[in-house]
């Protein structure tokens, strides 16, 4: 695997537990920052496919922190006169092919421009648990994941950081341009 610089743009492949195809793919982002446990990546209107059809492109520019050892990322989405998170509980992240993978296990938290949150997806959730068997020590590590989340919210770590997501969404706009 070659050596990631800021400014490379890759694409994005969310799989499920089962992994036999892609769920979900985004048709950009780029590396905006890398850190020793972290990367941060950007992208603005991204082309988002669904394996069982359907695609769309994203509202708003978006700060995307993709972790290497923790089961979660946070997309800050940049919008207008506000912040908002979507957070996903998943796999640590694996690149190759200048790809970023995934596995999506469907739990999300969903916070508000006003700081309030909400776990999304649970029934979906325990039905994937069941069918695709997930193990209780998976299962143990996904709901430790959400709560580590939550906790790391209520924090404000670097991901929920108005201004720091604010600088990368300018630093995303600035590679853009040259690209």
């Amino acid at each position: 695997m070659k050596k990631l610089e800021k400014g490379d743009r890759l694409q994005i492949q969310c799989y499920k537990h089962d992994g036999k195809r892609p769920h979900k793919a985004w048709d950009e982002a780029i590396l905006l920052d890398i850190k020793d446990d972290y990367l941060v990546f950007g992208n603005d209107h991204a082309l988002v496919t669904k394996a069982k059809g359907g695609a769309w492109r994203t509202k708003e520019p978006a700060v995307i922190y993709f972790f290497k050892d923790k089961w979660y990322n946070v997309i800050a989405q940049i919008k207008k006169d506000c912040i908002a998170y979507y957070c996903n509980i998943a796999s640590p992240i694996v690149i190759e092919d200048d790809t970023i993978k995934y596995i999506d296990y469907d739990l999300d938290l969903r916070i508000f421009p006003n700081g309030s949150f909400k776990i999304l997806d649970r029934n979906e959730y325990n039905y994937h648990k069941k069918v695709m068997n997930y193990s209780d020590k998976l299962d143990r590590v996904i709901k430790f994941s959400l709560s580590e989340l939550i906790n790391d919210y209520r924090r404000k770590e670097i991901m929920f950081d108005k201004d720091t997501n604010l600088k990368y969404a300018e630093e995303y706009k600035k590679i853009k341009e040259r690209l």
